[in-house]
């Protein structure tokens, strides 16, 4: 073979100099082309995967060289003998191939159009334009890209930026003695069609992608040319549920024999045109390819068959987000009209989880049938209100029309006075997600920047000033520091809770010497007198930021002289700070070396508060952490319950629930004495809520003495809904452009159903009060590939679900001091399950499916808190009998 090249390609015609490859005139280059795509999962073989192969023999001539240039050359490429096959051998009941002919897969004109003959421009090695027939289907044209993709190479080592049909990427090149390889740096290519994917770091999805070409030259020209490109795409939190597309190309030279002479000409233009008057400039990058969806179910067809899972029954079960994910895959498509068809239609009990569906569809047909549809007038329709705008709140990729949406919202008349708050406090997230994205100067975040910061100093009116704190906290901006500074050593203790508890959700770096300063006069009281939990949240924030020595030595020597329960909580957070190894315990074991500060006297206080902090899960992949933080008044009522679920991944932390639930003022029930700085408190209960990073409106159990009172005789003990709802967690959406000219899409998306509740009781009668939050959620993760053609469509979907319920029970007997207090925190046994689907179809309906899954329980237990609960425990429910 190397003697026949070699006879008929004299060295002279190809010096060193060549910058590309370079053809000769005269000669017709026989090639044998195949490309093939598959999908599995990550760690799946060649011969499991669902796919298939195309080859072909392509013929290479040159018709044109710039007398000038050697290196500028219009060369034609014919395609022919085209066959589509499986890409792994498979018994012919399984081979949705067997029996068909290329003719029957693509059709007449499609196969035509393959085989209609295409030119190139090759300037300096690099494919400068592309020339085919305008009114070939893209799909084909793809094809024939992917084809032209192989000839363009380089004969030097170096970096360079290159079109191709995959888009405007980086490309490196590395030239060795008859051989390139060629790396493209696939983070890097531009492409018209961009997809999205959900700012939380944890519950996002990771890929990782490469490109590699080998290329074989002899005398100037490809002998061969090989492509392997792969692109895995995996759930942060859980890598084993995973795609993988690989996509290969190979072009090797058969055989040359003689061919047809250069044509005449000034220019490639004026050479095109007098060739094939049809034959245009098309561009390298790759064309939209419009997948038709024959038989497909419109929106409200979907609708109609899965409405019944959208019921308030369904939502502990797994069913209910599967179906969530898949209804809003059928909003995306939809046109407003038909979305409205669907909310007018919907049951009144189904009708607040379809909210939750189409806000979490972000599109602007589902946006406007939103806005078409609420009546933020009507006070009757708070609930739907509420749940669009927490939809909007957990928004996966919001942007700017979202955010001016709820901005016009909170412009116009609003019927009820919770609903004004929500408006506010979610444009707070919103601001965030945008200021995350880079958005932080698009001029609707700009304005509303402008409106929450100046917002706390521009009113008296308390609730007013809560709700711009809370939007602010929502927001996390860097200028809202001073203010929450300011705020944390207010009067009026909620402002200054709401203010740390802002200040510790911020990158420590942030927390300047002045803020801190700030943070440790509310805690030693310097300028005036705070309730515990204030000194509480304020102690928080000095552990979580970086504290100096001085700092964590002084706050060692304010336990023994603090309020009873404070000092017992104060004893306890630093305890499990210590045996949970945060950052500040190493500081923390520097300063309890000296005697001064920690001694007997200091560490052996009485009291039932507590902090504590352990794991929930601990996988390969992901950690799930939770805290639990009492406060009491020293009557023994609940002053603070603060309980904490953390999930971090790779790096990345993720404040996946907190419902704090306080009280204050609730002495005078007891006839006992309010604690230093509480005397004038008015009776207050009431629980808040913060969701994967996004702080909700706090919910009120009563306010005032007689509303106390009547709740107090009407407490059926029934907790109270705190949020319900279906929520979208993972959202990536991608477009993957492989250098072949096939195209494929993926689609990651991770729902949940969850109903928080919460309550309170106090019986005088018994001298016991009981708080409870109970959490009941479903989960559900889909990932799909599809790579589809118009004549073949392949692909898989990888998915895993699982059920949960988690209680925490306060029980606390306040009949004698100190008063015995029992936290149980509960799991229930939970399913969880795994599925594996492959498939691959064809237009005529036949297909090939291939599914793997397990299933598994796994046991629920009691979270363990420290020994002293466990001893408690055991004394309050013998007391109990």
């Amino acid at each position: 073979e190397d003697r026949i090249f070699g006879s008929i390609l004299p060295k002279a015609t190809h010096g060193a100099g060549a910058v590309g490859p370079r053809l000769n005139n005269d000669r017709l280059y026989k090639f044998s082309y195949t490309t093939e795509v598959l999908v599995d999962r990550a760690k799946g073989s060649k011969d499991g995967s669902a796919g298939y192969r195309i080859s072909s023999d392509v013929d290479v001539n040159l018709v044109w060289r710039d007398p000038s240039s050697k290196d500028d050359q219009l060369i034609q490429l014919v395609i022919s003998n085209v066959k589509i096959k499986n890409v792994a051998p498979r018994s012919a009941k399984k081979n949705i191939f067997q029996g068909a002919t290329t003719q029957s897969l693509l059709g007449e004109k499609k196969l035509a159009a393959l085989e209609r003959p295409f030119m190139v421009h090759l300037k300096n090695g690099k494919v400068s334009s592309f020339y085919c027939y305008k009114a070939e289907p893209a799909s084909i044209k793809n094809l024939k890209r992917g084809v032209a993709s192989l000839l363009q190479v380089q004969c030097r080592s170096g970096k360079v930026i290159e079109n191709d049909v995959s888009g405007r990427c980086t490309v490196e090149y590395k030239a060795a003695q008859g051989q390139v390889t060629r790396t493209k740096a696939l983070e890097t290519c531009k492409t018209a069609e961009t997809g999205f994917t959900t700012y939380i770091q944890v519950l996002g999805v990771s890929g990782e992608s490469s490109s590699v070409t080998v290329f074989t030259l002899e005398d100037g020209f490809i002998k061969s040319a090989i492509a392997k490109e792969t692109h895995i795409l995996a759930v942060n939190a859980r890598r084993t549920t995973a795609a993988k597309i690989v996509s290969r190309q190979s072009l090797t030279l058969v055989a040359i024999e003689a061919g047809p002479f250069e044509a005449a000409g000034k220019n490639v233009a004026s050479v095109v045109k007098s060739l094939d008057e049809k034959l245009f400039a098309v561009g390298v990058a790759a064309e939209k390819v419009k997948s038709q969806c024959k038989g497909c179910q419109s929106l409200f067809e979907h609708w109609q068959a899965v409405q019944k899972q959208f019921e308030p029954d369904s939502l502990s079960k797994a069913i209910a987000p599967r179906s969530f994910l898949a209804l809003i895959q059928s909003i995306r498509k939809a046109y407003k009209d038909e979305i409205l068809q669907v909310l007018k239609r919907s049951s009144k009990t189904a009708l607040p989880q379809v909210v939750d569906a189409v806000t979490s569809s972000q599109t602007p047909d589902s946006l406007d049938a939103m806005l078409q549809f609420l009546n933020f007038a009507d006070p009757k329709g708070m609930v739907l209100q509420e749940r669009f705008l927490y939809a909007c709140g957990f928004a996966s990729h919001p942007n700017e029309r979202m955010l001016q949406a709820l901005v016009d919202i909170s412009k116009g008349k609003i019927g009820s006075k919770d609903i004004k708050e929500s408006v506010v406090i979610i444009m707070g997230a919103i601001v965030h997600k945008l200021c995350q994205k880079g958005g932080c100067e698009l001029p609707t975040v700009v304005e509303v920047k402008k409106m929450i910061l100046e917002g706390p100093d521009s009113t008296q009116v308390e609730s007013d000033i809560q709700m711009y704190l809370l939007a602010l906290k929502n927001s996390l901006l860097p200028e809202a520091i001073p203010l929450f500074s300011k705020y944390a050593e207010s009067e009026v203790g909620a402002y200054c809770t709401i203010s740390l508890t802002a200040l510790q959700r911020y990158d420590v770096a942030l927390i300047t010497d002045e803020v801190k300063q700030t943070v440790n006069r509310v805690y030693h009281q310097n300028r005036r007198v705070y309730e515990k939990n204030v000194r509480a949240a304020a102690a928080d924030v000095i552990f979580s930021s970086n504290p100096s020595y001085m700092e964590v030595k002084n706050v060692l020597l304010s336990i023994g002289n603090l309020p009873k329960e404070l000092n017992k909580y104060m004893l306890s957070k630093v305890k499990d700070i210590l045996h949970f190894e945060m950052p500040a315990s190493k500081i923390l074991r520097q300063a309890m070396k000296d005697m001064i500060s920690h001694n007997y006297d200091r560490f052996s206080k009485v009291g039932s508060s507590s902090a504590f902090s352990g794991f929930m899960a601990r996988t390969a992949d992901a950690t799930t952490t939770y805290s639990l933080d009492i406060l009491y008044s020293g009557s023994g009522v609940l002053r603070r319950s603060n309980m904490n679920i953390y999930g971090a991944s790779n790096g990345a932390l993720l404040h996946g629930l907190q419902v704090a639930i306080e009280a204050q003022g609730m002495e005078s029930l007891i006839a006992a004495k309010p604690d230093e700085g509480e005397e004038d408190l008015e009776s207050f209960a009431g629980m808040s809520a913060l969701l994967f990073d996004v702080q909700l409106r706090p919910v009120t159990f009563f306010k005032g003495y007689s509303d106390l009172m009547s709740k107090m005789f009407s407490m059926s003990g029934e907790p109270m809904n705190v949020v319900k709802g279906l929520i979208l967690l993972t959202d990536h959406s991608q477009v993957i452009q492989l250098q072949s000219g096939l195209k494929a899409n993926a689609e990651f998306q991770g729902g949940l159903a969850i109903d928080i509740s919460g309550g309170m009781e106090v019986s005088l009668w018994y001298r016991e009060s009981k708080t409870s939050v109970n959490n009941r959620g479903a989960m559900v993760v889909t990932g799909n590939v599809t790579v589809d053609m118009d004549f073949v469509r392949t692909g898989m979907e990888v998915s895993f679900e699982t059920e949960a319920s988690l209680d925490f029970i306060t029980t606390v007997q306040f009949s004698e001091y100190p008063f015995l207090v029992c936290m149980q925190m509960d799991k229930t046994t939970f399913p969880f399950s795994e599925s594996l689907t492959k498939y691959e179809s064809l237009p005529s309906g036949k297909s090939y499916v291939s599914r793997r899954g397990h299933k598994q329980l796994l046991p629920g237990s009691e979270f363990p808190l420290h020994q002293e609960n466990s001893n408690m425990c055991k004394r309050v429910f013998d007391s109990d009998w």
